[in-house]
């Protein structure tokens, strides 16, 4: 068995990895830390919880102490570009414990915090940097930080860098950064675009994969629950509150959803914090500090941790929420089952998210086992309740829209004739006579002018109901008084131009 001692490491890389009890590399470390140490570039494709930042780590401080240079002032020699926050932060901490013996100094940059303290660290001797790609163009930007003379650059889970949207920062850092470098790219999932950014940024890589492409990690037992969504918390609950729970991870879809389990498992008497993209990067650090230290045993995210949590002893990761992307499922539960331990993962599936289940256990290539009773499901997705089906905004006119908004439908086709819209059955307009036409009540001093330009309407004449259903289109763009003045012009009935004014 290959152990990090037979892979001609530095003396200093050595006696740091022996301090963590590190021996035996693990199988995406034993293949390209070889690579690197050679100078090729490299396309690794593993899941989470792998070891790959020790795998691009560890060789690259082995270069670096290999050939020391005297760098211009706010220049680095080394570049690692990763996703999220807490995920640059947990790369750096890495590094710096790899590199505790050497001379080699890093720091982390990104965004969320003040960029005064970053300005200043980069003013000193810094040869490593990890940053997220934001941050960084921030500094470019601010001349604060050169990456003109760039050694090593690795990107680390490029397919979530891509999932949020920095594809055109990694394009205009290429450009700031030299053509003759060495370049390491490490993605949990290799879709095709991907590919695109390695043949772009490569240069004839060696390819190294531990595991196929999207799959879970074998020691997570998977579990799914049936149930309904307004179910969700009670069973949340139930499902925390087992003994043999140790840490536990909750993923909800909106950060909105995260701080209402966090107040539903308080009401339940379970403390709980949330971390997602609307918390301080103070609140996120001492809520991943609280669980990583064992003071808090539960923790609510949404996607943004779902790889940016490298916490030992996971027991439990639990699907609120089932994603919409089904390789998201797959680091959600990697948190869990890390560094060889066991772990269960457990989901919840509401009859709307039936769609999503069968997405991931067709790109998993697993049968998740489900927990209880199995409802019937016809292969199609169910509609929305009723409530996320209700109008009321613009263009919804058949419900009643307009004045009439949340009216059910077919109340306003039933209406007796001459009611107006919005008076009770049967009460009279001043004046004591019944209204007519939908005209507008009328101050008392215009009674005698009403009564002389209201004249008996003859029968014939009426608007009859099929023709009111055939003009419903009409009708519909011109709700109110007005769309009956529009119904009573395209039936031709006869008016005065004093009515033609008040009925407008």
């Amino acid at each position: 068995m290959t152990k990090f001692t037979d892979l001609g490491l530095a003396e200093p890389l050595l006696k740091a990895l022996a301090a963590e009890g590190y021996e035996t590399p693990t199988p995406i470390q034993a293949q390209a830390i070889p690579h690197i140490l050679q100078g090729r570039d490299l396309l690794g494709a593993a899941q989470t919880g792998t070891g790959k930042t020790a795998a691009f780590s560890l060789p690259m401080l082995h270069r670096l102490l290999a050939k020391p240079r005297q760098m211009p002032a706010r220049s680095v020699r080394a570049l690692i570009l990763s996703p999220t926050r807490e995920l640059s932060a947990q790369i750096e901490a890495s590094i710096r414990n790899y590199g505790r013996f050497t001379s080699l100094k890093s720091t982390v940059i990104f965004g969320g915090v003040p960029v005064g303290k970053q300005i200043r660290a980069l003013g000193e001797k810094v040869d490593i940097l990890v940053a997220t790609p934001g941050r960084l163009l921030d500094l470019v930007d601010q001349r604060a930080v050169s990456l003109r003379e760039i050694e090593f650059l690795v990107l680390d889970e490029a397919d979530q860098m891509l999932d949020l949207g920095f594809i055109h920062a990694l394009r205009r850092i290429a450009t700031l950064i030299p053509k003759e470098r060495h370049t390491l790219l490490f993605s949990a999932t290799m879709p095709k675009p991907i590919r695109e950014i390695a043949s772009a940024y490569l240069t004839d890589p060696v390819e190294v994969a531990v595991t196929p492409v999207a799959t879970t990690a074998e020691k997570i037992d998977q579990r799914v629950i049936f149930t309904e969504a307004h179910d969700k918390p009670a069973l949340l609950a139930k499902t925390l509150n087992v003994p043999e729970l140790e840490r536990a991870i909750v993923f909800t879809r909106t950060k909105h959803g995260a701080d209402k389990v966090v107040r539903q498992l308080g009401q339940s008497g379970i403390e709980a914090a949330a971390i997602h993209g609307n918390k301080s990067q103070g609140q996120r650090e001492r809520a991943l500090g609280a669980f990583r230290d064992g003071s808090l045993r539960i923790l609510v995210a949404t996607d943004i941790a779902a790889r940016g949590i490298d916490v030992d002893g996971v027991s439990h990761v639990v699907n609120f929420d089932l994603p919409n992307v089904p390789e998201t499922y797959v680091h959600r539960i990697g948190r869990t089952a890390r560094a060889g331990a066991a772990g269960l993962a457990i989901a919840f599936c509401t009859p709307e998210e039936r769609g999503d289940l069968a997405a991931i256990e067709k790109l998993t290539k697993v049968a998740i086992t489900p927990i209880g009773a199995v409802p019937y499901w016809d292969g199609r997705t169910p509609k929305k309740p009723p409530q996320n089906q209700r109008g009321g905004g613009r263009g919804q006119q058949q419900n009643g829209g307009g004045r009439g908004q949340g009216r059910p439908q077919g109340q306003q086709a039933n209406r007796p004739q001459g009611q107006q819209q919005g008076r009770p059955q049967g009460q009279q307009p001043r004046g004591g006579k019944p209204e007519q036409g939908g005209q507008r009540n009328q101050p008392a001093h215009g009674v005698q002018r009403q009564e002389r330009h209201e004249r008996p309407r003859h029968p014939e004449r009426a608007p009859r109901p099929e023709q009111a259903a055939q003009r419903k289109d009409g009708v519909s763009a011109k709700e109110g008084l007005g769309g009956v003045a529009f119904l009573q012009q395209r039936t031709q009935q006869p008016r005065t131009n004093g009515a033609r004014r008040r009925a407008r």
